[in-house]
């Protein structure tokens, strides 16, 4: 067994959440579980219906719920949950309206601002009463090229408080990454900040907002937000058949109070994109109802978070935690918003925010505790956070280093929840609790609801072995569908292909004897370079243009405790490599993609694997490079060519 780093004290477990939701459901079916995770993750498999149900009125849930608690069906994507409840999401996530702080934001040059819920609940209206006044309604799309900063999160809650549907990209991606998602749902409104700073350098968005409108026609109206801390804009911004709008314009109006009209539980809520290997990204259509249960169980009874908490989680608006972070406010805490680098200027920046905030749920990624440790800033506790009880990780899996750092330097009394799961299920599938001990280099266990196991290629169960993770039940956070995906053909290939009627999840994982979870990183193709998902299409896309390069192939390479993107290019004819045409690579890609999408490496080789039907195998690739068992190899035309990204000397620095 490995080494226990920590666990909760009987005062902490008895004090917790998960406590008080185990007394509760004790009381309501006459069942005791004797203070141990494993017998309430038993039980809230075993019955879903009941345990959902549960979660709604322990978290108390603003809506009417149905009697009914699941709706059964044979495919697995098609069960429901609560059916016909109704809920507004934007009123869950409104539950005060005083004077206590509810947001707080930090831009990377110190500039700070706050908004009490008081404040909160006024400018929502003050959205809302906009986005009705040009008829925006139920299911229609809202868009914005936004950065994580409050007046993001009021038009999120304005949007869903009128039915309609969101979605994010945050303003580190190209032009074309951002036409190649938004136009696919053809939005009516979009919210574009005026520039953003990252590492000390502006970065000016306005002037690609003539180029995306181009694009999607379906824009008809611009609200542009200057960034905060700086002055408002003045001049006046005309597109061709587009109203632009200034948001400190719409504050001065009128604000009315929200009217909060109750939508099935069902109802669209946001769409986050995942990307793949071919075409432009899914659009991930995600419910209301399915995610607000999903957050709140998770921040209430895995994370402990209670009102009066201050929660921050480093992220932009393009990744899920965003949306997982402002749902906290459901559970009446606070958020802490921080917009660009997390080392500007000061290594140990984001903790000195930590302490300064009273944050009790410090989020970070892998790559964060990574850099930290690496960067080797004086810490040995050099900041008290008194009020810290819990710190999550995510993004890609933390290494033993990782724990032992953290408790090391960080803080030692402290929950160290490291999580994982992804865009598709905007949640986890598996998280920390207070009940069980913090185990080296260990996810906790299984979210409640969850059945999450690692199956082998033949579909079999496996213990102390790398296999595919997979959930064998439905759960109220499965993605409502793909947008315009007729007959849910891309979703049944993403998600049901690999295994009859259970979710694959293209993560490599391990079953430890304890119930623990390792996280070996992505088992397909897709791109996960500090836990963003990425798909290799939007790189194929830029390299394509250039004339010298003949064709290429894109792949995820393990390093250093996170994946780095390794590019290997086959040159044409009469053509050599060399610094410049490297670096127009990188520029091409960093411009029209976004900087996570630019290839650590770029590597010339003479020939590219593929499939007896023409089709080129990045797994084949990726599975040599890293030293994997190449599976199905007979199927390949060219298996000998892989000999040459066997041992190559350049990834290994």
């Amino acid at each position: 067994m490995n080494k226990k780093l920590w666990e909760a004290s009987n005062a902490q477990k008895k004090k917790s959440l998960l406590s008080s939701y185990e007394q509760f459901i004790s009381k309501r079916y006459k069942k005791k579980f004797n203070q141990k995770y494993e017998s309430i993750l038993k039980w809230s498999i075993k019955n879903p219906g009941d345990f959902w149900s549960s979660i709604w009125d322990f978290s108390e849930v603003k809506g009417f719920k149905s009697k009914i608690k699941i709706k059964k069906s044979k495919i697995f994507y098609k069960n429901k949950f609560l059916p016909n409840s109704k809920l507004n999401f934007a009123e869950n996530l409104l539950p005060k309206n005083n004077k206590d702080k509810a947001i707080t934001f930090i831009s990377e040059n110190s500039f700070r601002e706050e908004r009490s819920w008081q404040e909160l609940n006024l400018n929502v209206s003050k959205i809302s009463k906009f986005l009705k006044s040009i008829n925006i309604k139920e299911k229609d799309r809202l868009a914005a090229y936004m950065p994580n900063t409050i007046e993001t999160v009021e038009a999120f809650i304005a949007s869903s408080s009128l039915g309609a549907i969101w979605s994010s990209c945050s303003p580190d991606f190209g032009v074309k990454g951002v036409v190649e998602r938004f136009s696919q749902i053809s939005p009516k409104v979009l919210f574009v900040v005026d520039k953003y700073f990252y590492n000390g350098k502006i970065i000016n968005i306005l002037e690609r907002i003539p180029l995306i409108l181009k694009e999607i026609p379906s824009i008809k109206y611009v609200v542009i937000v200057n960034y905060p801390g700086e002055k408002y804009l003045k001049n006046k911004y005309s597109y061709k058949k587009v109203k632009v709008l200034k948001w400190n314009e719409l504050m001065k109006q009128e604000s009315e109070k929200i009217q909060f009209s109750k939508f099935d539980f069902e109802q669209d809520l946001a769409i986050l994109y995942s990307s793949g290997t071919t075409g432009k990204p899914k659009c991930i259509c995600h419910r209301s109802g399915g995610v607000l249960l999903q957050h709140k169980k998770e921040h209430q009874l895995h994370c402990d978070i209670r009102e009066g908490d201050n929660v921050f989680y480093f992220t932009t608006c393009g990744w899920m935690m965003w949306n997982w972070l402002v749902s906290v406010l459901a559970s009446k805490a606070s958020i802490v918003l921080f917009d660009g680098s997390p080392m500007y200027k000061k290594n140990d920046l984001l903790l000195k925010i930590a302490e300064k905030e009273k944050i009790t749920l410090f989020g970070i990624s892998a790559k964060y505790v990574d850099a930290l440790r690496k960067s080797k800033p004086t810490l040995k506790y050099k900041y008290k956070l008194t009020k810290l009880r819990t710190i999550c990780s995510t993004g890609s899996p933390l290494s033993n280093d990782g724990f032992k750092y953290i408790y090391e330097n960080i803080k030692k009394n402290v929950h160290l929840s490291s999580i994982s799961g992804g865009t598709d299920i905007v949640s986890c599938f598996v998280l920390g609790n207070l009940y069980q001990p913090v185990i080296l280099g260990e996810i906790q266990n299984k979210g409640l609801g969850m059945n999450v196991d690692v199956f082998n290629e033949k579909g079999k169960s496996l213990k102390n072995k790398k296999g595919e993770l997979v959930c064998k039940n439905p759960f109220p956070s499965m993605p409502l569908k793909f947008w315009n995906d007729k007959n849910d053909i891309k979703f049944k290939k993403a998600y049901f292909n690999n295994f009859l009627n259970t979710w694959y999840h293209g993560d490599y994982a391990e079953i430890k004897k304890g119930g623990g979870f390792i996280i070996h990183g992505r088992s397909d193709t897709t791109l996960n370079p500090g836990g963003v998902r990425l798909g290799t299409a939007e790189i194929y896309s830029e390299v394509e243009k250039f004339i010298e390069i003949k064709e290429s192939i894109v792949v995820g390479q393990a390093w250093d405790n996170d994946v780095r993107i390794i590019l290997f290019i086959v040159l044409n004819p009469k053509h050599v490599v060399n610094e410049d045409l490297l670096e127009k690579i990188r520029t091409q890609i960093r411009k029209n993609a976004s900087p996570r999408h630019v290839p650590s490496k770029i590597i010339v080789v003479d020939d590219i694997p593929r499939t007896k039907n023409g089709k080129i195998v990045e797994l084949a690739v990726k599975n040599t490079i890293e030293g994997n068992e190449i599976k199905n190899k007979e199927a390949l035309a060219n298996p000998r060519v892989l000999d040459q990204y066997k041992n190559l000397k350049e990834l290994n620095y």
